[in-house]
């Protein structure tokens, strides 16, 4: 798979950082929505193991960054 794909997804999940240490959980919850659906995509192509255990690392970095979203939505 094309390595510009994951470092968009890492640029990606850069921002939900950004907006959680800004306390903006809609816009990180937005972008949180738009990564996940790119890694959706990704997913769906995915033809190398490789390729789907870096996939996986960052389903689980999503999820992980949701429940911090959710925190933060909880503490506004």
């Amino acid at each position: 798979m094309n390595q510009n794909k994951f470092n968009e997804l890492k640029n990606g999940v850069q921002e939900i950082i950004d907006f959680i240490a800004n306390k903006n959980a809609r816009d990180a919850n937005n972008k949180l929505v738009e990564v996940s659906e790119e890694l959706d995509e990704m997913l769906d192509h995915a033809e190398e193991d490789e390729d789907l255990r870096e996939i996986s690392k960052y389903q689980v970095l999503l999820n992980q960054l949701h429940q911090r979203i959710v925190l933060l939505d909880g503490q506004l």
